[in-house]
């Protein structure tokens, strides 16, 4: 065999059609190539994948015409452009987590702010235990270069048993693709907490936990000495940190994932000035792979794990910056249902109030798969699981059961709908392995966060 090298082509104009909104430059950055580099399809071919991920175009196609001379051609671009604005109002029912109960939320979506590419949310929602407010701005492309840069600010408003809070906060953050699978993100973060107690822990109002019936100023409601401590010293609590987080991700379909590795890991810093002082380490990862494409049956594999680490002088982490658990952890408990308990007693009975811990690990497995005599049209799945977790360390109060590593574990069946409301899912979980102070909840039902 004799190979040759041919005459080499090169780019003689790139011509873009179709884009009655979007700005040329948006689509020309897509491309790794441009006018008098030599033509090469695999670079094209990246950028036409590019092109489609922006979601911006129902269809993008690349062609080639003869340029001006014999080695030189005209790339062409055509783009079908679709509508990048979203008004949505949403409602839906949660059994668990910080957003219990019924609620609505509505909000405004522009990928594609002004033709520039740009990404801008607002919203606002709440249901009868919480309120949300929040406003997002993301510039893919910051300074000419493949570099996100953007802010969120948010407001967020919860009222548990014992006590409500207000945060109030805004992050700046940037992200870089280091490679076409890895990303790497730092951010600044800044939140200010106020707690106060709940109408029926303080009923007259003055601050102070009253016992329910008796007289005003009465200390005792039914809440941990450690909570106590924190409503009341510890409000407003400033956090300011730094923060920087990697991920990974090779998923085939964020909507309908099949195969692929998404995995994520946080290191967080608090300490430049306000009063959280902490590092903080998370990770979690989930690992998706076609069991049987007869059956249509697709395995997934989870696993976390966090710990915090207080670096102030003041001598131990506030209650409230510890980890709780949550059905993302653990399904077939409460949130904030394992983990350290102080079951002290107190003037109004036992505390019973779990309160985290420094320290968890979680894994799961399960089988995704369609359900029988159900259209595939209605976009239903069905799935069984099993769920272990551990959350250990605190040592924030006389009489606290501080637990060890000591192992939850569950399993149950799942139903996962893909609704025009977003991704929801029902879940039915029996704890197999569980401790005398754990809080179990076997039903429950709510958005599906994927990753």
């Amino acid at each position: 065999y004799t190979i040759d090298q041919g005459p080499r082509t090169y780019i003689d104009r790139i011509i873009i059609r179709g884009n009655s909104r979007t700005r040329d430059y948006v689509i020309r950055r897509e491309f790794d190539i441009s006018e008098g580099d030599a033509f090469n399809p695999v670079l094209v071919q990246r950028a036409k994948r590019r092109l489609e991920d922006l979601d911006y175009f129902t269809s993008v196609n690349i062609s080639t015409a003869p340029g001006s001379q014999a080695d030189q051609v005209v790339l062409v671009v055509d783009v079908i452009e679709k509508s990048t604005g979203e008004f949505s109002v949403g409602a839906g029912y949660s059994t668990g987590g910080t957003n219990e109960g019924a609620s609505v939320e509505i909000s405004v979506t522009e990928r594609n702010f002004l033709g520039r590419g740009q990404f801008i949310r607002v919203s606002a929602g709440g249901g009868r235990k919480s309120r949300d407010f929040g406003f997002s701005f993301t510039e893919p492309y910051f300074l000419g270069r493949r570099i996100s840069a953007g802010f969120d600010l948010y407001r967020q408003t919860r009222e548990y048993t014992d006590y409500d809070t207000v945060l109030t906060g805004g992050t700046v953050r940037l992200g870089l693709p280091i490679t076409t699978a890895l990303t790497g993100q730092v951010a600044y973060n800044y939140s200010e907490e106020e707690y106060t107690y709940s109408l029926a822990c303080d009923t007259d109002g003055d601050g102070i936990a009253d016992t329910p019936g008796a007289p005003p100023g009465d200390p005792g409601c039914a809440i941990s000495p450690v909570l106590k401590t924190a409503i009341e010293t510890q409000s407003p609590w400033k956090k300011s940190s730094v923060s920087g987080s990697l991920v990974y991700n090779t998923i085939d379909d964020p909507k309908n994932p099949r195969s692929g590795i998404y995995a994520t890991g946080t290191v967080e810093y608090a300490g430049l000035g306000g009063n959280a002082q902490y590092v903080s380490i998370t990770g979690r990862g989930s690992y998706y792979h076609v069991i049987s494409d007869e059956l249509d049956v697709v395995g997934v594999l989870s696993g976390g794990a966090g710990h915090i680490l207080d670096t102030g002088s003041t001598g131990g982490l506030r209650v409230f910056d510890l980890f709780r658990s949550s059905d993302r952890m653990i399904r077939g408990f409460e949130s904030g249902g394992i983990g350290p308990y102080d079951g002290s007693i107190g003037p109004s009975g036992p505390n019973d109030d779990h309160l985290g811990g420094t320290t968890y690990f979680n894994a799961s497995a399960e089988a995704q798969f369609p359900l029988p005599a159900v259209p595939e049209s209605l976009g239903m799945k069905a799935a069984v699981f099993a769920d272990a977790a551990t959350l250990f360390g605190n040592d924030l109060a006389v009489g606290l059961a501080s637990e060890s590593m000591k192992w939850r574990a569950s399993v149950g069946v799942g139903i996962i709908w893909a609704s025009p409301f977003g991704p929801l899912r029902i879940n039915y979980a029996v704890p197999v392995m569980k401790e005398p102070t754990d809080k179990v909840e076997e039903f429950s039902f709510g958005i599906s966060s994927r990753f």
